[in-house]
């Protein structure tokens, strides 16, 4: 007779590690804990950064008409019967200024949705 058997273990997970994490994160970023006030200041911070470089862009190129038009030459020039510093400021500006907000929103997408990642993950 053998004496009374133990039943085998049985290893219990109370919770996926992944899962309590990132219920953990969206929680502090809701409710503005020290690390979700960070995390968002973080996100602010690279939105913040983000217009800043690409509006010294368009102020640098926009800037830079004026000192280009001071040389005389180009500012001098007649195009389809305008003046190039008119049809530059009028025509060319309006595109260069969409692309610029295209590519900033672009940008500003990709840091959402790597902040998102991050308090999903």
């Amino acid at each position: 007779m053998t004496g009374p058997q133990r039943p085998i273990r049985q290893r219990v997970v109370l919770a996926e590690r992944r899962g309590a994490r990132m219920v953990r994160t969206r929680v502090e970023v809701a409710e503005q804990t020290e690390i979700g006030a960070a995390m968002i200041g973080g996100l602010i911070r690279a939105q913040f950064g983000l217009a800043v470089r690409v509006g010294l862009v368009v102020v640098a190129v926009l800037g830079a008409l004026p000192m280009l038009f001071a040389l005389g030459a180009p500012g001098e020039m007649v195009v389809f019967g305008i003046r190039l510093p008119w049809l530059l400021l009028a025509v060319a500006s309006t595109p260069f200024l969409y692309a610029a907000g295209r590519v900033y929103l672009r940008l500003a997408d990709r840091n959402d949705h790597d902040f998102t990642e991050l308090a999903e993950d």
